[in-house]
Protein backbone atom coordinates (compact mmCIF):
# COMPACT_ATOMS: atom_id res chain seq x y z
CA UNK A 1 0.00 0.00 0.00
CA UNK A 2 0.65 3.38 -0.87
CA UNK A 3 0.80 6.12 2.22
CA UNK A 4 0.03 9.32 1.64
CA UNK A 5 -0.22 12.36 3.89
CA UNK A 6 -2.39 15.12 3.05
CA UNK A 7 -2.07 18.35 5.77
CA UNK A 8 -4.85 21.05 5.95
CA UNK A 9 -5.97 23.28 8.55
CA UNK A 10 -9.85 23.24 6.81
CA UNK A 11 -11.49 20.53 7.34
CA UNK A 12 -13.69 20.58 4.58
CA UNK A 13 -11.05 21.05 1.70
CA UNK A 14 -9.26 18.19 3.76
CA UNK A 15 -12.11 15.82 3.31
CA UNK A 16 -12.15 16.83 0.14
CA UNK A 17 -8.51 16.22 -0.61
CA UNK A 18 -8.48 13.07 1.28
CA UNK A 19 -11.78 11.69 -0.73
CA UNK A 20 -10.63 11.79 -3.80
CA UNK A 21 -7.30 10.09 -2.88
CA UNK A 22 -9.16 7.55 -0.96
CA UNK A 23 -10.90 6.53 -4.56
CA UNK A 24 -7.80 4.74 -5.09
CA UNK A 25 -7.49 1.21 -3.31
CA UNK A 26 -4.04 0.79 -3.45
CA UNK A 27 -3.52 4.36 -1.70
CA UNK A 28 -4.35 4.74 2.26
CA UNK A 29 -4.56 8.18 3.48
CA UNK A 30 -3.53 10.15 6.50
CA UNK A 31 -4.77 13.32 8.10
CA UNK A 32 -3.31 16.38 9.53
CA UNK A 33 -4.99 19.63 10.78
CA UNK A 34 -1.91 21.91 10.62
CA UNK A 35 1.93 21.89 9.61
CA UNK A 36 3.27 20.82 12.99
CA UNK A 37 0.92 17.48 13.26
CA UNK A 38 1.77 17.42 9.83
CA UNK A 39 5.50 17.00 10.32
CA UNK A 40 5.13 14.79 13.21
CA UNK A 41 3.39 12.05 11.29
CA UNK A 42 6.10 12.48 8.46
CA UNK A 43 8.40 11.28 11.06
CA UNK A 44 6.25 8.70 12.04
CA UNK A 45 5.23 7.31 9.21
CA UNK A 46 7.33 7.80 6.80
CA UNK A 47 4.16 8.38 3.86
CA UNK A 48 5.05 7.89 -0.21
CA UNK A 49 4.08 11.26 -0.53
CA UNK A 50 2.71 14.35 1.17
CA UNK A 51 -0.28 16.94 0.02
CA UNK A 52 0.34 20.23 2.11
CA UNK A 53 -2.22 23.41 1.96
CA UNK A 54 -0.31 26.33 1.94
CA UNK A 55 -1.27 28.88 4.33
CA UNK A 56 -2.02 27.50 7.89
CA UNK A 57 -1.14 28.87 11.26
CA UNK A 58 2.29 28.45 12.75
CA UNK A 59 3.73 26.50 9.72
CA UNK A 60 2.72 27.12 6.81
CA UNK A 61 3.12 25.00 3.70
CA UNK A 62 6.46 26.54 2.91
CA UNK A 63 7.99 25.15 6.41
CA UNK A 64 6.24 22.01 5.71
CA UNK A 65 8.52 21.76 2.24
CA UNK A 66 11.66 22.91 3.61
CA UNK A 67 11.73 20.17 6.59
CA UNK A 68 10.24 17.73 4.57
CA UNK A 69 12.96 18.14 1.94
CA UNK A 70 15.74 18.18 4.79
CA UNK A 71 15.19 15.60 6.97
CA UNK A 72 13.34 12.81 4.14
CA UNK A 73 14.74 14.39 0.65
CA UNK A 74 13.07 10.88 -0.53
CA UNK A 75 9.43 12.37 0.17
CA UNK A 76 8.00 13.54 -2.15
CA UNK A 77 5.78 17.22 -1.75
CA UNK A 78 2.33 18.36 -3.62
CA UNK A 79 0.98 22.09 -2.87
CA UNK A 80 -2.90 22.83 -2.48
CA UNK A 81 -2.89 26.36 -3.32
CA UNK A 82 -5.44 28.71 -3.27
CA UNK A 83 -6.27 32.23 -4.10
CA UNK A 84 -3.71 34.71 -2.71
CA UNK A 85 -1.23 31.68 -1.98
CA UNK A 86 0.76 32.29 -5.38
CA UNK A 87 4.31 33.90 -4.34
CA UNK A 88 4.21 31.60 -1.15
CA UNK A 89 3.78 28.65 -4.02
CA UNK A 90 6.73 30.31 -5.62
CA UNK A 91 8.63 30.06 -2.86
CA UNK A 92 8.27 27.07 -1.82
CA UNK A 93 8.38 24.95 -5.59
CA UNK A 94 12.05 26.86 -5.50
CA UNK A 95 12.91 25.58 -2.23
CA UNK A 96 11.62 21.58 -3.55
CA UNK A 97 7.92 21.32 -3.97
CA UNK A 98 7.80 18.60 -6.00
CA UNK A 99 4.16 20.23 -8.06
CA UNK A 100 0.92 22.05 -7.23
CA UNK A 101 -2.97 21.94 -7.46
CA UNK A 102 -5.04 24.57 -7.12
CA UNK A 103 -7.84 24.10 -4.74
CA UNK A 104 -10.25 24.58 -7.43
CA UNK A 105 -9.46 22.24 -9.53
CA UNK A 106 -8.42 19.13 -7.13
CA UNK A 107 -11.56 17.29 -8.77
CA UNK A 108 -9.85 17.39 -12.03
CA UNK A 109 -6.04 17.31 -11.44
CA UNK A 110 -5.35 16.17 -7.68
CA UNK A 111 -5.23 12.17 -8.50
CA UNK A 112 -3.65 12.54 -11.98
CA UNK A 113 -1.14 15.02 -10.34
CA UNK A 114 -0.15 12.24 -7.49
CA UNK A 115 -0.59 9.40 -9.55
CA UNK A 116 2.30 11.04 -11.91
CA UNK A 117 5.05 12.41 -8.81
CA UNK A 118 4.86 8.91 -7.36
CA UNK A 119 5.26 7.12 -10.68
CA UNK A 120 8.50 9.03 -10.79
CA UNK A 121 8.99 8.45 -7.07
CA UNK A 122 8.66 4.97 -7.54
CA UNK A 123 11.33 4.84 -10.97
CA UNK A 124 13.90 6.58 -8.84
CA UNK A 125 13.91 4.02 -6.22
CA UNK A 126 14.42 1.40 -8.58
CA UNK A 127 17.06 3.34 -10.71
CA UNK A 128 18.29 3.16 -7.18
CA UNK A 129 18.24 -0.08 -6.12
CA UNK A 130 19.11 -1.69 -9.19
CA UNK A 131 22.98 0.43 -9.15
CA UNK A 132 23.18 -0.39 -5.66
CA UNK A 133 23.68 -4.28 -7.44
CA UNK A 134 26.14 -2.76 -9.83
CA UNK A 135 29.18 -4.79 -9.03
CA UNK A 136 31.54 -2.73 -11.20
CA UNK A 137 31.22 0.27 -13.57
CA UNK A 138 34.22 0.69 -16.09
CA UNK A 139 34.79 3.54 -18.41
CA UNK A 140 37.26 4.64 -20.58
CA UNK A 141 37.92 8.22 -22.52
CA UNK A 142 39.95 10.01 -24.59
CA UNK A 143 38.90 13.92 -24.74
CA UNK A 144 40.60 16.50 -26.78
CA UNK A 145 41.53 20.13 -25.22
CA UNK A 146 38.42 21.34 -25.22
CA UNK A 147 36.41 22.36 -21.48
CA UNK A 148 33.00 22.35 -21.77
CA UNK A 149 34.08 18.92 -22.53
CA UNK A 150 36.24 18.24 -19.90
CA UNK A 151 33.71 19.44 -16.68
CA UNK A 152 31.05 17.43 -18.74
CA UNK A 153 32.86 14.21 -18.28
CA UNK A 154 33.33 15.32 -15.01
CA UNK A 155 29.65 15.63 -14.09
CA UNK A 156 29.36 12.35 -15.49
CA UNK A 157 31.52 10.51 -12.82
CA UNK A 158 29.83 12.23 -10.21
CA UNK A 159 26.63 10.78 -11.18
CA UNK A 160 28.13 7.61 -11.86
CA UNK A 161 29.61 7.43 -8.67
CA UNK A 162 26.41 9.06 -6.85
CA UNK A 163 24.23 6.14 -8.41
CA UNK A 164 26.32 3.62 -7.22
CA UNK A 165 27.38 4.79 -3.99
CA UNK A 166 24.05 6.80 -2.89
CA UNK A 167 26.31 9.97 -2.13
CA UNK A 168 25.38 12.67 -0.42
CA UNK A 169 25.42 16.21 -2.25
CA UNK A 170 28.58 17.20 0.05
CA UNK A 171 30.90 14.06 -0.48
CA UNK A 172 29.65 14.25 -4.16
CA UNK A 173 31.11 17.69 -4.74
CA UNK A 174 34.12 17.18 -2.65
CA UNK A 175 35.26 14.51 -5.22
CA UNK A 176 33.71 16.51 -8.19
CA UNK A 177 35.99 19.03 -6.59
CA UNK A 178 38.84 16.23 -6.73
CA UNK A 179 38.24 15.21 -10.33
CA UNK A 180 37.89 18.70 -11.93
CA UNK A 181 41.14 20.15 -10.26
CA UNK A 182 42.83 16.73 -11.64
CA UNK A 183 41.74 17.41 -15.17
CA UNK A 184 42.36 20.82 -15.36
CA UNK A 185 45.80 20.03 -14.12
CA UNK A 186 46.09 17.82 -17.40
CA UNK A 187 44.65 20.26 -19.45
CA UNK A 188 46.32 23.39 -18.58
CA UNK A 189 49.64 22.51 -17.47
CA UNK A 190 50.05 19.08 -18.94
CA UNK A 191 48.84 19.08 -22.18
CA UNK A 192 49.12 22.70 -23.02
CA UNK A 193 52.23 23.50 -20.52
CA UNK A 194 51.11 26.25 -19.23
CA UNK A 195 52.56 26.76 -15.57
CA UNK A 196 50.81 28.10 -12.42
CA UNK A 197 53.90 30.29 -11.88
CA UNK A 198 52.52 32.80 -15.28
CA UNK A 199 48.64 32.09 -13.14
CA UNK A 200 50.14 33.85 -9.92
CA UNK A 201 52.04 36.76 -11.82
CA UNK A 202 48.98 37.91 -14.79
CA UNK A 203 46.04 35.63 -14.47
CA UNK A 204 44.81 37.21 -17.68
CA UNK A 205 48.23 36.37 -19.43
CA UNK A 206 47.97 32.70 -18.22
CA UNK A 207 44.25 32.57 -20.18
CA UNK A 208 45.77 34.03 -23.00
CA UNK A 209 48.09 31.56 -23.83
CA UNK A 210 46.58 28.63 -22.96
CA UNK A 211 44.03 29.60 -25.76
CA UNK A 212 46.71 30.57 -28.06
CA UNK A 213 48.33 26.98 -27.28
CA UNK A 214 44.77 25.25 -27.40
CA UNK A 215 45.09 26.43 -31.38
CA UNK A 216 48.41 25.55 -32.25
CA UNK A 217 50.48 22.31 -32.42
CA UNK A 218 51.43 20.73 -31.16
CA UNK A 219 49.70 21.35 -27.92
CA UNK A 220 46.52 21.30 -29.51
CA UNK A 221 46.83 17.44 -30.86
CA UNK A 222 47.36 15.85 -27.51
CA UNK A 223 44.65 14.42 -25.68
CA UNK A 224 43.59 13.36 -22.14
CA UNK A 225 42.82 9.93 -21.52
CA UNK A 226 40.46 8.93 -18.40
CA UNK A 227 39.49 5.60 -17.40
CA UNK A 228 36.72 5.40 -14.67
CA UNK A 229 36.56 2.04 -12.39
CA UNK A 230 33.51 2.29 -9.68
CA UNK A 231 32.62 -0.36 -7.12
CA UNK A 232 30.10 -0.96 -4.18
CA UNK A 233 33.38 0.02 -2.21
CA UNK A 234 35.76 1.86 -3.87
CA UNK A 235 36.08 4.45 -6.75
CA UNK A 236 39.54 5.05 -9.14
CA UNK A 237 40.10 6.92 -11.78
CA UNK A 238 43.15 8.17 -13.63
CA UNK A 239 44.09 11.00 -16.04
CA UNK A 240 46.76 10.60 -18.05
CA UNK A 241 47.78 13.73 -20.59
CA UNK A 242 50.15 13.49 -23.39
CA UNK A 243 52.55 16.26 -21.96
CA UNK A 244 56.02 15.73 -21.10
CA UNK A 245 55.45 15.25 -17.37
CA UNK A 246 57.49 16.93 -14.39
CA UNK A 247 58.84 15.56 -11.20
CA UNK A 248 56.44 14.29 -8.50
CA UNK A 249 58.72 14.69 -6.03
CA UNK A 250 59.34 18.38 -6.27
CA UNK A 251 55.79 18.94 -5.42
CA UNK A 252 55.26 21.72 -2.64
CA UNK A 253 53.57 20.57 0.80
CA UNK A 254 49.95 21.18 -0.34
CA UNK A 255 49.18 21.11 3.71
CA UNK A 256 51.21 24.29 3.56
CA UNK A 257 48.81 27.50 4.94
CA UNK A 258 50.72 29.77 2.28
CA UNK A 259 49.04 27.34 -0.43
CA UNK A 260 45.86 28.41 0.65
CA UNK A 261 46.02 32.33 -0.71
CA UNK A 262 48.23 31.03 -4.03
CA UNK A 263 46.91 29.58 -7.31
CA UNK A 264 49.25 26.88 -7.15
CA UNK A 265 49.33 24.06 -5.19
CA UNK A 266 45.40 24.72 -5.06
CA UNK A 267 44.54 21.69 -7.36
CA UNK A 268 46.95 19.58 -4.88
CA UNK A 269 45.33 20.33 -1.83
CA UNK A 270 41.93 19.67 -2.61
CA UNK A 271 42.62 16.25 -4.59
CA UNK A 272 44.47 15.24 -1.65
CA UNK A 273 42.24 16.66 1.01
CA UNK A 274 38.75 15.38 -0.76
CA UNK A 275 41.00 11.79 -2.00
CA UNK A 276 42.19 9.11 0.56
CA UNK A 277 45.03 8.32 -2.35
CA UNK A 278 46.63 10.66 -4.80
CA UNK A 279 49.70 8.74 -6.82
CA UNK A 280 51.37 10.22 -9.76
CA UNK A 281 53.16 8.10 -12.57
CA UNK A 282 56.91 8.74 -12.45
CA UNK A 283 57.39 10.58 -15.01
CA UNK A 284 54.76 13.18 -13.34
CA UNK A 285 51.90 12.74 -16.58
CA UNK A 286 49.51 10.48 -14.99
CA UNK A 287 47.66 11.29 -11.60
CA UNK A 288 45.65 8.15 -10.05
CA UNK A 289 42.82 9.61 -7.71
CA UNK A 290 41.19 6.83 -4.93
CA UNK A 291 38.46 7.03 -2.81
CA UNK A 292 37.66 4.29 -1.07
CA UNK A 293 33.73 3.46 0.37
CA UNK A 294 33.24 1.29 3.91
CA UNK A 295 29.67 -0.01 4.63
CA UNK A 296 27.78 1.90 7.03
CA UNK A 297 27.28 -1.15 9.63
CA UNK A 298 30.85 -1.42 9.16
CA UNK A 299 32.59 2.10 9.29
CA UNK A 300 36.48 2.25 9.41
CA UNK A 301 37.96 2.18 13.11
Amino acid sequence: MTTLLVIDDSPIDRRLAGKLLAGRSDWTVLYAADGEEGLQKVRHFHPQLVLTDMQMPDKTGLDVVTEVRKEFPQIPVILMTAQGSEELAVKALQQGAASYVPKRLLAQELTGVVTRVLAATDEDRSRVALFSRLTEQIEQFVLPNDLPLIMSLSHHLQRSLANIWECDITERVRIGTALEEALLNAYYHGNLEVSSTLKEQDHNAFHEMSEMRRKESPWRDRVIHISSRIQPTMAQFVIHDEGPGFNPAGLPDPTDPEYLERPSGRGVLLMRAFMDEVTYSKKGNEVTLTKHRYPRETPPV
